[in-house]
């Protein structure tokens, strides 16, 4: 199997993570009231819930073979940071962008809400984390350990900080990028950058496999065993005693943070172990438009909030039960596929009638 089919999976993965964020929000947006009192929404908000993590490790793994192949291409490691860091800081301004689209878009807001902490102000400052770690250099092994240290650091001090008077001494704006704050605040650094420091390991074990298959079957084997070992851990510590004085287990408790890591750490050998197990042209072409929406998944973030939340869909607003809510979640992720798909199309037609008009150009 080729390189770039093999890392189809990644894709996969990506377009999963879509597939959660949709039903995350379209569940809590469109189900009624009454019904988020089941055990049915429930366990649809637990698994809607993995999305950000899976968004953030992905975003981890993500920019450590960006920065690879760039240190490849240019043989600079500098050029490579430069490049990861200029990016994070694309999707950081990105993030304000979307929230000035939601106010013009969706008028009645408070101006305040333009500068809420959400998704993407969170993953533009982790790729320049992930960034600079990356720069110090060393090797392969010695990043790694470097950003599984990050990681398990954010884990363990996220209770601390939630509950430190000292974040009240830091100016309101930056208070709302360490601690929940209310409505200002969607996401947090702690613990979320956390996720995208364990994708940038694994990341970077991906990246030394560089094509190689047996390397890269020793390497999701090495997450299995990683990830199991995680999942467990985190399953024990939580039936102990908690050592913080507060700490909430769903949003601030390292045992949490470890399950959610483990989890979304062993998707990624499971999709792979999918992708070699069922090798074929028919199982790429089933799962592409699994893969095409994994591909577009910033354009998907970027459309469909407005749509879930906005006026476009104001009548379904808290109205639906929960089979209602799955049902119209099918419906919206397929109309956001064709959306995916119509994009692609008047990109293409862009791109020939550029060439056409400048064939240097390509």
């Amino acid at each position: 199997m080729k390189s770039a089919h093999r890392r189809a999976y990644i894709d996969w993965a990506r377009g999963l993570a879509v597939l959660l964020m949709i039903e995350a929000h379209t569940t809590d947006a469109w189900t009624r009231a009454a019904a988020k009192s089941s055990i049915a929404f429930r366990n649809l908000a637990i698994l809607g819930g993995f999305a950000a993590p899976a968004f953030l490790w992905l975003a981890g793994l993500a920019a450590v073979l960006s920065a690879a192949r760039t240190e490849r291409r240019t043989g600079s490691r500098e050029v490579a940071t430069e490049a990861l860091c200029r990016r994070g800081l694309e999707i950081f301004i990105l993030a304000f962008l979307f929230r000035l689209q939601a106010f013009i878009v969706s008028p009645g807001s408070h101006p305040v809400t333009l500068f809420r902490v959400d998704i993407l102000n969170i993953i533009g400052p982790a790729v320049v984390a992930v960034a600079l770690i990356r720069g110090l250099g060393g090797g392969v092994v010695r990043r790694v350990w470097l950003y599984a240290a990050a990681a398990a650091t954010i884990a363990v001090v996220t209770p601390l900080i939630r509950s430190s008077e000292a974040v009240d001494l830091l100016p309101t704006w930056l208070q709302w990028y360490v601690r929940p704050a209310g409505e200002h605040t969607t996401f947090t650094l702690f613990p979320w950058i956390g996720f995208a420091f364990a994708g940038a390991a694994v990341g970077e074990l991906l990246a030394s496999a560089n094509g190689d298959d047996v390397s890269e079957r020793r390497l999701h084997a090495l997450a299995t065993v990683v990830a199991l070992g995680l999942i467990a851990s985190g399953v024990y510590f939580a039936s102990k005693p908690s050592i913080y004085r507060a700490a909430g287990f769903w949003t601030s408790s390292p045992t949490w943070f470890m399950i959610r890591t483990g989890l979304v750490t062993l998707a990624l050998p499971a999709l792979y172990a999918c992708a070699n197990l069922l090798r074929s042209p028919a199982l790429e072409a089933m799962l592409m438009p699994l893969a095409r929406l994994g591909q577009r998944s910033l354009f998907v973030y970027w459309i469909h909030v407005e749509l879930v939340y906005g006026y476009t869909t104001w009548w379904l607003r808290g109205r639906l039960p929960v089979w209602g809510t799955l049902v119209a979640f099918a419906v919206f992720c397929a109309a956001m596929y064709g959306t995916v798909l119509a994009r692609d199309r008047v990109v293409e037609a862009w791109r020939l009638r550029r060439l056409e008009f400048n064939p240097a150009g390509a």
